[in-house]
């Protein structure tokens, strides 16, 4: 049977598939609009099986809050090139996706995959954009932040993105600063209690392991390490760091001069090939 435009363009519209996929799948199914969006449903889940094995190191980073800031989300949906991650309608797609997350606030990676889009999940949904595209696509990490304020920052480009939660109202420009300071300099703690004992473990491995090639006498080994990893606190601790916009001071101590009562209470980080 003839298929005509509006047809094609209708099925476009309901699935967001291309429009020679669109064609072929009514086609293929006698115009029956049903079957054709099944039919595109099952290429995209054999196109997904296919490419299982596929790298997908590229893709978007987006952080968000809800209006109040009491509750920040950060997601990656990766591809495999870089021509898809800057496809405007792929973006598109990701922003829906961290909408949807604050909008819904769920509290974790499965309980967000199983929230709906006009009715499709968004795991199915992750299959569908496969079978339009053509890429490996998979959403890797969320992470959110619930508190008394939060904020996120987007470096530009969507490779790397933040959030950050404060136990308190605070000032804007203050959380967003805090917020760029970790997407520019990536701590990997809010302090030096925060710092995992594993983490600690393996900088002072290394350091002893360096000290020993330098020759250095053995009874000065652990003294060595502990000044380099004290150091390793200033530098990898978000509150111990220069502060980016005023490097005679702490981020720590530019918080307290700001209000002496204010405390971050979390962060995250994600940036693609981090």
């Amino acid at each position: 049977m003839a298929i005509t435009a509006a047809e094609v363009n209708k099925l476009r519209q309901m699935t967001g598939a291309g429009m020679m996929d669109c064609k072929n799948a009514l086609v293929e199914n006698d115009g029956d609009f049903d079957k054709a969006i099944d039919f595109l449903r099952k290429k995209g889940q054999k196109l997904a099986s296919k490419r299982a094995d596929r790298d997908a190191n590229e893709g978007v980073v987006i952080a968000k809050t809800n209006d109040d800031k009491t509750f920040a989300g950060i997601i990656m949906i990766n591809c495999e090139t870089d021509f898809v991650a800057k496809n405007e309608e792929f973006v598109k797609f990701c922003q829906s996706i961290i909408d949807l997350a604050i909008e819904k606030t769920p509290k974790s990676e499965d309980e967000l995959k199983s929230l709906e889009i006009n009715g499709r999940t968004v795991a199915d949904l992750l299959i569908d954009q496969i079978g339009k595209i053509g890429e490996k696509i998979e959403l890797t990490h969320y992470h959110f932040i619930e508190g008394n304020m939060n904020f996120a920052y987007n470096h530009h480009g969507n490779r790397l993105a933040t959030i950050v939660g404060f136990n308190k109202k605070c000032d804007e420009n203050l959380g967003k600063d805090v917020a760029m300071q970790i997407a520019s300099m990536a701590p990997v703690a809010i302090d030096k209690e925060t710092v995992s004992a594993d983490v600690i473990e393996k900088e002072l491995e290394i350091y002893r392991d360096l000290i020993r090639q330098e020759g250095k006498p053995e009874n000065m080994v652990e003294q060595i390490a502990q000044g380099k990893l004290n150091k390793f606190f200033k530098d990898s601790t978000l509150l111990n760091q220069d502060f980016i916009k005023e490097g005679k001071k702490s981020v720590g101590q530019h918080i307290k001069e700001m209000d002496k009562d204010l405390v971050v209470t979390s962060f995250k980080r994600l940036m693609l090939g981090a």
